[in-house]
């Protein structure tokens, strides 16, 4: 049984490791982080949840499937390459335009971040259906 400081702590750094991937996530283009990076640390997030209390409840948490999540992130990469075609280019060639954001001005978004997006999906799920099935085998 887990410890009492784990469980209540396990929600607090849960919130931390999310935002921390987050932010992995979208500097990860140009400068170290991105989607695997992300990924991982948002993994690592839920990891600590099926330590603190169990996999079943970490389940109900995720409310989508590991599963759901590798098939999502890897149309999300499909999607990212189309898009290059699709815009007369190659596949997978970076496509950007600009978005108007209150505050902000035009923010440059772009292919590659959808597919940072996709790998950041796609390695959350991986990662997780291991774990719960491991935290599973083992329960």
């Amino acid at each position: 049984m887990p410890s009492l400081i784990l469980r209540t702590a396990t929600p607090v750094l849960m919130v931390l490791l999310i935002i921390v991937s987050i932010y992995a996530l979208l500097r990860g283009h140009d400068e170290p982080g991105g989607g695997f990076a992300g990924g991982l640390i948002i993994a690592s997030a839920f990891s600590l949840h099926v330590l603190a209390y169990d996999a079943p409840s970490t389940r109900q948490l995720l409310r989508v499937s590991p599963q759901t999540l590798m098939g999502l992130g890897l149309s999300t990469i499909l999607l990212s390459g189309v898009i290059g075609l699709v815009a007369g280019g190659s596949f997978l060639q970076g496509v950007w335009t600009t978005v108007p954001v209150p505050g902000l001005g035009d923010v440059a978004v772009g292919t590659p971040v959808l597919f940072d997006v996709g790998v950041y999906a796609a390695v959350m799920g991986m990662v997780l259906m291991i774990l719960l099935m491991v935290a599973e085998m083992n329960s």
